[in-house]
Formats: C-alpha cells, structure tokens, sequence
C-alpha cells in the first residue's frame, strides 16, 4: 500500500557544500540517501515530496572535519506491502520453481505450489513461461498478474515477499502485449 508520512533523517553536510544553494543541496542530498531504501518499519521511500525549510535543523559541527550534521523532517511516499493486500504486479522472471514479479521496487516470489491446480506442471521451459493445462493462461516474462501477498521478510536495505494466485479473482491481468487497452476500447 502507498501512504505519505514525515519522515526525519540525518545528514552530514561538508563545508564544501555551505553558500547560496544550500536548501538545494540538502534536498538533492537526502533524495540521493533515502529514495529507494527500505526503512524496516515503513517500508520503501519511493518519492521524497516536500522538504519545508523550517524543518531544516541545523545540529553540531565536527570539528575534526568541519562537516556539519543537519537533522531534516520530510515528507515522502511509502510503499508498505501488508499481510493479504492484493495487488497488480508485473512478472520478471519465470523459471521451473515459480515466477519472479515487482511492484515498483518489492520483488514477489510465486511459487508454483502457490498457483492454481491447473498451473501446477505448466512450466514450458523453452518459452520461460508457466502455461495452463487448457493452454488459455500464458504467465510469462512482461506480463501483469494480480497477487496476494502471504508473507513478507526485511532484510538488510531490501523487502521481499512471497505471494499467490491460487484465490478467486487473482492470476494473470495483462498478457504484456499491450492489447489489453485496446480490448477494453471495443467493449
């Protein structure tokens, strides 16, 4: 789930960096140092938003450097996968033991224990694709597919999680052609 949250963080500012543009290079600097990081209780930092300039703290100097520690508040954009949310992901990869897929930066493994019955031995190791016994579904490398999510683990900088799409309503969405839009044009 996306949600937006203020946020605090801590950077050290060299003395190179002290003139004019000095709001400027503290947001590209906290921009470089948390979008795309995984922070363990709120997840990704996908956008920093806003960087008000009286949430701009300046703290102490280190004086064996002369560098400058600045605590800054922020707003940003999470991304946070929860227990049992769906959603709509595009796969990466494909092999014999299930699928790869991202949502923005969350890699989701799917395995093939968790697809539905027909899927089970589907795995056309010349095309990389899991393919349904009536040949109807084709989950492949590109494709969209909606998952829920069954489990989640926070590792070092990164969020990973296991998913499904053995449940009613979830499976493949888009098969990556492009065609889907204009399906839906002609109805």
């Amino acid at each position: 789930m996306f949600y937006v949250k203020t946020l605090e963080h801590e950077i050290v500012l060299e003395p190179i960096h002290f003139g004019p543009k000095l709001k400027a290079t503290l947001v590209r600097l906290l921009k470089e140092e948390v979008e795309g990081l995984a922070l363990a209780t709120y997840g990704f930092v996908v956008n920093v938003i806003a960087v008000p300039e009286d949430q701009i703290r300046f703290g102490i100097i280190e004086y064996d450097t002369g560098d400058v520690v600045c605590y800054v508040k922020y707003t940003a954009l999470l991304l946070r996968p929860f227990i049992n949310e769906v959603l709509d992901a595009t796969v990466s990869q494909c092999n014999q033991l299930g699928f790869f897929a991202f949502v923005g930066p969350l890699r989701i493994f799917v395995s093939k224990h968790s697809m539905p019955e027909d899927m089970m031995n589907g795995f056309d190791g010349e095309r990389d694709a899991w393919v349904s016994d009536d040949k109807e579904v084709i989950i492949c490398a590109g494709c969209g597919v909606r998952l829920k999510i069954k489990g989640k683990t926070v590792e070092q900088g990164n969020i990973t999680a296991i998913g499904t799409i053995k449940d009613n309503y979830l499976g493949l969405i888009d098969d990556g052609s492009g065609d889907a839009g204009d399906e839906m044009m002609n109805v």
